[in-house]
């Protein structure tokens, strides 16, 4: 889906400054997120070839494959420490990730005192962004900027949710510790950044964040899935197959394979495109008939030094478990029908596994 440019943004300036601007500008909100609370937790940035995984980004009683976000009495000083995303090698369009992470992390990262949208928006400002899209940018911002004295994202992974010549969606899936009180909360969600190009470079046009809706009783495949530890699901996933709405074909599938793969998935039913980007066709991610995986055995899919046969094997083995569409950076032949394999520019940085019913 491509959307119209804004109403109002920042004139365009040499090719590759607003990249500059946004990680310098970003990298300042970022670091200051703790001062606050704290001497800040020491962090090495993060890239795309070593994002960190809910397992890992957030401390014990973190979010999980297992439960809901829980919620643990700390001091302010253990909110954790931001860590930039950079990416890694083999990404298309690296700058386009770079402009939809710096625009997220800047939203959800603030010190005790500086939450609410109008905040928001003066973060989003010091980018270089517009007064007047900021403050779009800011209401668009959803779950992101939460009623919280203080928080932290930390991107799990920059996706493509499509990528054409002049517009781009990426999926920036994130875990958010917020602090309110003394009570750290351990949450997150995922966002679809929309993205245009001109000669100054990337800009980000709009937000679509997560909204998987409100958890219901779950079937046994369902309750296998979160309890599934070689299954590693970002909150925005948790919340959606919490909600029941994941269809039992997406869930079996899963479940098989894991117990060949440990795979790390990016995105399931919310915070994907509503299309096929680019096109008037529904995608599979919002009926809750898809699922993607971004790492396989711990190894990123778009990066170069991650084996092919271990990217092929896996999209073989999710055509084998019932997928008709599996999509990923290798184009693939050989499958039941002409075009249960493909692969083009959004798929390689992950697999894409969906399913007709």
């Amino acid at each position: 889906m491509v959307l119209p440019p804004p109403s109002s943004r920042p004139s365009p300036g040499a090719p590759g400054r607003r990249a500059v601007l946004l990680g310098t500008a970003a990298w300042c909100v970022a670091t200051a997120a703790c001062s606050s609370g704290g001497k800040p937790s020491p962090a090495a940035a993060s890239t795309g070839t070593g994002s960190r995984t809910p397992s890992t980004a957030s401390p014990a009683g973190s979010a999980s494959s297992s439960g809901s976000p829980s919620v643990s009495a700390s001091p302010p000083d253990v909110l954790p420490g931001a860590v930039p995303w950079r990416p890694g090698p083999g990404e298309i369009e690296p700058a386009a990730k770079l402009a939809a992470v710096r625009l997220v992390e800047a939203l959800g990262t603030w010190p005790v005192g500086k939450g609410g949208r109008e905040a928001a928006a003066a973060r989003v400002a010091e980018l270089g962004v517009s007064d007047a899209l900021a403050a779009q940018l800011a209401q668009e911002s959803g779950s992101l900027a939460p009623s919280a004295d203080a928080a932290v994202v930390r991107v799990i992974d920059a996706q493509y949710g499509g990528i054409l010549p002049d517009t781009a969606s990426v999926l920036v899936v994130c875990d958010q510790p917020t602090l309110t009180g003394s009570s750290v909360h351990h949450g997150g969600t995922t966002v679809d950044v929309r993205l245009s190009r001109d000669s100054g470079g990337w800009a980000v046009t709009s937000l679509h964040p997560a909204a998987p809706g409100p958890a219901k009783a779950l079937d046994s495949a369902a309750r296998e899935v979160l309890a599934q530890s070689r299954i590693e699901l970002p909150p925005a996933s948790v919340a959606d197959i919490r909600s029941g709405a994941v269809h039992g074909s997406a869930l079996r599938a899963m479940l098989q394979l894991a117990g060949t793969y440990r795979l790390s998935v990016s995105v399931v039913r919310s915070g994907h495109p509503l299309d096929v980007f680019g096109t008037d066709r529904p995608s599979d991610h919002p009926l809750g008939r898809a699922f993607d995986v971004w790492r396989i055995d711990g190894r990123p899919v778009v990066d170069p030094a991650t084996s092919r046969s271990l990217i092929t094997s896996f999209m073989r083995a999710a055509a084998a478990a019932g997928s008709y569409n599996v999509g990923g950076p290798v184009r693939l032949t050989g499958g039941a029908t002409a075009n249960q394999f493909f692969s083009d520019d959004t798929h390689h940085d992950h697999v894409h596994v969906g399913f007709s019913s």
